[in-house]
């Protein structure tokens, strides 16, 4: 069992680490506001197999979690709510939102984008599962009148 002088000790340290702001745990695993963000993505469900050519483009670029939600259901002018696919059948979109910018391309020439939400939501999912942080690109499976959609995920 540890002593009482010793817990005292250890409270006592990890209490000023705490009121000093920058608690140890913090400096070698990030902000808890990441922390929180790492939490969710855990909890949800992913398919790596949605999303290909994952590419951190660059991890220490700042892209706000809120923003890129925002943006990832503002692609074909928004498909936030009840809408379930890209409408007005495009060849790109983008999302914008903030400190992060969504750039979607049909893969083959001549296609058009019509991914469902949940496609999209899932693709981002496996992608984040692969570059946690930061910039990214890939290619999300399906998607488009023919094949898959390529896009980009960096700041605006």
């Amino acid at each position: 069992m540890l002593s009482t002088t010793l817990l005292q000790s250890l409270l006592l340290v990890a209490g000023a680490n705490l009121a000093l702001g920058n608690p140890v745990w913090a400096r070698s695993i990030g902000a808890p506001e990441h922390i929180e963000v790492l939490k969710m993505r855990a909890s949800t469900s992913v398919n790596p197999d949605s999303v290909s050519n994952t590419k951190c483009i660059d991890p220490s670029v700042d892209i706000d979690f809120h923003d890129q939600n925002v943006a990832e259901l503002g692609i074909c002018g928004g498909i936030a709510g009840t809408i379930q696919k890209c409408g007005g059948a495009p060849e790109s979109t983008t999302g914008t939102s903030g400190t992060a910018e969504f750039k979607l391309n049909a893969a083959t020439s001549g296609a058009t984008i019509n991914i469902s939400k949940g496609r999209w939501e899932q693709c981002i999912r496996a992608a984040r599962a692969v570059c946690p942080t930061g910039s990214m690109s890939g290619t999300c499976a399906g998607g488009a009148s023919e094949g898959d959609v390529d896009f980009t995920l960096d700041n605006p």
